[in-house]
């Protein structure tokens, strides 16, 4: 396996990612464990707009430790075009509000919700190669709508279509030179499924090691999934 390649300007990485490009973002809802450094380029140094952002959440993103000096972040939804995701007011709490609603309600966002497992399962179909798949989560409700409906041994299921990305940006606690990536917590969700989905996968790591140095035992995305490497500064950028 080659050795992929590693940036520490992450504006180099993401100069291909261009006008209606679409991107998985890994990691938990309200950005834990989501590739911050990333996005947070993404926004600040490429003039890409009319995007597609896939996740659990709309875009956001917080540093690993809460660092202030990586405060929470969301992209800016005035260059998105369409968010295809589980919770979309991922990022409301209290004292912080999602720009992404009136968004939505105005309709100058387009919004596909899909429920989480469902949107799990979309991913993995997508990156092993299955184009859709009978899942019973959503018969009879408005996640059915206009999607094939059948019965199987007496019980309904609804078609769902895979889903695949031009780009997923993950984050990763570690990853060795040949791509091979360890993840920390929440960083791990959706990660590896977004990784084989993607036709380019994006890792931010913290460290970077030689070959062996991560046991086969904690290596949950294959280097051949990845095929460019971030590298984070100390202070997250």
């Amino acid at each position: 396996m080659a050795i992929r390649p590693v940036f520490e300007d992450a504006a180099e990485a993401l100069a291909d990612v261009g006008d209606g490009a679409s991107i998985m973002v890994g990691g938990f809802s309200a950005g834990l464990g989501a590739p911050d450094l990333l996005l947070r380029t993404l926004q600040d140094q490429t003039s890409a707009k009319d995007l597609t952002f896939i996740g659990n959440g709309t875009p956001t993103a917080r540093s690993f430790d809460n660092d202030p000096e990586v405060p929470f972040f969301s992209f800016d939804h005035e260059r998105v075009r369409k968010v295809i995701c589980s919770f979309p007011m991922a990022a409301s709490r209290r004292g912080m509000t999602s720009p992404y609603t009136a968004a939505f309600e105005e309709g100058r966002i387009e919004l596909e919700l899909v429920p989480q497992g469902t949107l799990a399962e979309r991913l993995r179909a997508g990156g092993a190669g299955v184009p859709a798949f009978y899942t019973p989560t959503g018969v009879g409700t408005e996640f059915a709508a206009g999607k094939e409906v059948r019965e199987f041994e007496g019980r309904n299921y609804v078609m769902e279509r895979a889903i695949r990305a031009d780009f997923a940006f993950i984050r990763a606690l570690r990853a060795d030179k040949l791509g091979n990536l360890f993840y920390r917590n929440t960083a791990r969700a959706f990660s590896p499924v977004m990784a084989m989905a993607a036709d380019c996968t994006i890792a931010e790591v913290e460290e970077i090691v030689e070959p062996g140095e991560i046991s086969p035992d904690l290596i949950a995305t294959p280097g051949i999934y990845v095929h460019r490497i971030v590298l984070r500064k100390p202070n997250g950028r």
